[in-house]
């Protein structure tokens, strides 16, 4: 007890910075002095319209790779294919519950045995109350005035599901027996879930043109990754005496697979499910920018129009989507785990007599919509869209006329004290100049490798000739990340000291981060209008849970017994928080930081919808305008770039701060 005194005691005194510390403070002052000097030389500045010998090259590329769509063996015998498949899957689930088909003005299953099959999903895997969600869930749908884009975004999320789970499922179990499999695949998975969401969209319409199928394989790109993760987790939580005696007993490795890991994983296997319908749900909203259809098509729309009510609209039929879906699956992996603790559950002829009566009485009703029109097409009396509409188009317009005066206090108050100086600092430096600046950092805070990682990025981003867009987007993401560990530290450490303000806002957090990327820009844009700011802001909201949930597991981390005796030791509880609780959760609050750029920097390029400008504005443009595509491809790469290198930064950063940690210094 009395080391740990003296320990604590001499954590509590004011100590020297350590030397990096100084090595950083250094390169700052000496990149301002010099930016003094050389500002507004070599920033290999761009116009909006103007495009390099590279992107002319590249439209060049594309117009090669669109020409050939027919002649080409690899499209004629493969992508075309492929193609056809995706659309044909899509197309298939949509003539079931969306759009008429088979020579009928309606789908083959009206919204009344939608709703029917659905609550009886919730019902036999969930339980009553997730049913009741179900219900009132999918029949919002219709009362928005939104049921047919609603089933549009259901449809291309199932399809998408379906094929993500039939590749994670096998590839997450021989990630989770093999070991070199292992090795191999996580590097790629962790690529996969680093890369922003817009960059998968302008290299697929090459291959699958834009609509559905490229708007499918985008969904698996970012929807497969959680589904290998979480299976091969829980292949390999399986408990090693339990194989042992099940080999013992004469078990082939194909045996001890099948009766064993995978029956003790299901739960795990559950949730790997919930994580990639979830994943699959935002990004097949955001697909709307390659012509998904759905509800994000409705958004994007609005948001190019600024029309916020339909925008608000139809994000809040997103977020109900959201909502459901994350219960119901939830719910079933909750029902799994009571099953394996408690055995069976309920006798098996029973349990086949409630699956009957459910799944008969939801089929009866599902025939019904097929047959009768009241039961096919949601009641148009019904239709609420228009009053939801104009009430968020009210709210809007109040709250930017009654609070203008706070908002933009505030605005301008981030602009001219962070934005603004990052941005002058960044844009007006020499190219080589931040790229000195960037590698100095990258040697003081990690290794030899990383600075080669920098290095090579800085050379890219020259190459690519989107320096100028590269320098703002990355001073708002700076900007962004500033906020979002604001807001990460000091909610962060009130959740992790105080339990009861953890079970009120942890449940907020995970049903945050639950919600699709679109969803976030529309309460903003309400707020503050269309500009750079509100894209900073709405990148503040996506990320901040993920790095207010990382603190707080740091600081509840730290051990009683060293926070009993700093209180023994007379520290307050300021003195607690900075000299004890925060130093010691270091590790934590840099992997916050860490997580928080890599959300900041997706959000920031989606910010590119409402004036952000910049290489989101970049990557939208090359969708829309085929003189652009070019550049709209070199900016996908600059936001890849960028992200890798901050990355690769932060992430030493954080190993560095574990090992002084674990080993003091």
């Amino acid at each position: 007890m009395m080391a740990t005194l003296a320990a604590l005691s001499g954590g509590l005194k004011r100590r020297a910075l350590p030397p990096r510390h100084y090595l950083l403070a250094a390169v700052v002052v000496a990149w301002v002095l010099i930016w003094l000097f050389v500002r507004g030389r070599d920033t290999l500045a761009l116009g909006g319209a103007e495009l390099t010998p590279l992107h002319t090259r590249i439209n060049e590329a594309s117009e090669v790779i669109d020409n050939g769509r027919n002649e080409n063996p690899l499209f004629l015998y493969f992508i075309n294919y492929i193609r056809l498949f995706l659309d044909e899957s899509v197309g298939f689930v949509q003539a079931l519950i969306s759009q008429p088909s088979f020579g009928r003005p309606v789908p083959v299953i009206g919204w009344l045995g939608v709703v029917a099959l659905t609550t009886a999903v919730a019902l036999l895997y969930g339980n009553r109350k997730v049913a009741l969600l179900t219900v009132v869930g999918f029949a919002s749908f219709g009362l928005l005035g939104l049921w047919e884009e609603s089933m549009d975004t259901l449809a291309l999320t199932l399809a998408a599901v379906v094929l993500s789970l039939l590749i994670g499922i096998p590839l997450g179990v021989w990630a989770g027996v093999s070991d070199r499999f292992n090795r191999v695949v996580t590097p790629v998975l962790d690529f996969m879930q680093t890369m922003p969401t817009f960059v998968y969209l302008a290299p697929l319409t090459l291959f699958f043109l834009i609509g559905p199928a490229s708007a499918t394989v985008a969904t698996i790109i970012y929807a497969v990754p959680p589904a290998i993760r979480i299976t091969a987790h829980g292949i390999r939580e399986v408990q090693p005496s339990i194989l042992e005696a099940s080999t013992s007993l004469g078990s082939t490795p194909w045996q001890s697979l099948s009766k064993v890991r995978l029956p003790l994983a299901k739960q795990t296997i559950v949730v790997g499910v919930n994580q990639t319908i979830m994943a699959a749900l935002s990004m097949a909203t955001i697909a709307a920018l390659i012509d998904a259809p759905g509800l994000g098509k409705t958004v994007l729309k609005a948001l190019e129009t600024l029309d916020v009510g339909t925008a608000f609209n139809a994000g809040l039929a997103i977020v109900i989507m959201a909502i459901v879906l994350d219960r119901v699956t939830s719910a079933a992996g909750r029902r799994v785990e009571v099953a394996n603790r408690a055995g069976q559950a309920q006798s098996p002829n029973r349990r086949r007599i409630e699956v009957a009566a459910v799944l008969g009485v939801a089929g009866v009703l599902a025939y019904l919509s097929h047959i009768y029109v009241w039961a096919a097409e949601f009641p148009s009396e019904a239709n609420l869209g228009s009053y939801v509409r104009r009430g968020a188009d009210s709210a809007s317009q109040w709250v930017q006329d009654s609070l203008v005066t706070y908002t933009d206090a505030f605005k301008n108050f981030i602009t001219h004290t962070l934005l603004n100086p990052f941005e002058a600092l960044l844009t007006g430096s020499p190219w080589w100049l931040f790229g000195l600046v960037v590698i100095a950092f990258a040697a003081i805070l990690a290794n030899v490798r990383v600075v080669l990682v920098c290095a090579v990025s800085i050379g890219i981003l020259v190459g690519l000739g989107l320096w100028q867009d590269s320098m703002v987007t990355l001073a708002s993401t700076l900007v962004a990340t500033v906020l979002v560990m604001i807001l990460g530290v000091v909610l962060g450490v009130w959740m992790g000291r105080s339990e009861r303000v953890d079970q009120v806002l942890r449940p907020v957090l995970d049903a945050g981060q639950t919600m699709p990327a679109f969803v976030y820009l529309v309460p903003i844009l309400g707020l503050f209008g269309a500009t750079r700011f509100t894209a900073i802001i709405a990148a503040v909201v996506y990320a901040a849970p993920v790095a207010i949930k990382l603190t707080a597991d740091g600081i509840r981390g730290v051990s009683a017994s060293t926070v009993e005796a700093a209180t023994a030791a007379g520290s307050n509880t300021w003195q607690l928080i900075s000299k004890v609780q925060l130093p010691m959760a270091r590790t934590a609050v840099t992997l916050a930081t860490s997580q928080g750029l890599i959300y900041v920097l997706a959000m920031v390029v989606v910010g590119g919808l409402v004036g952000a400008g910049a290489l989101g504005y970049d990557v939208v443009a090359g969708f829309s305008q085929l003189q652009l595509r070019g550049k709209g491809l070199a900016a996908g790469v600059a936001i890849v770039v960028l992200g890798i290198m901050l990355e690769r930064i932060t992430r030493a950063a954080a190993r560095r701060a574990d090992n002084a940690a674990h080993g003091g210094h």
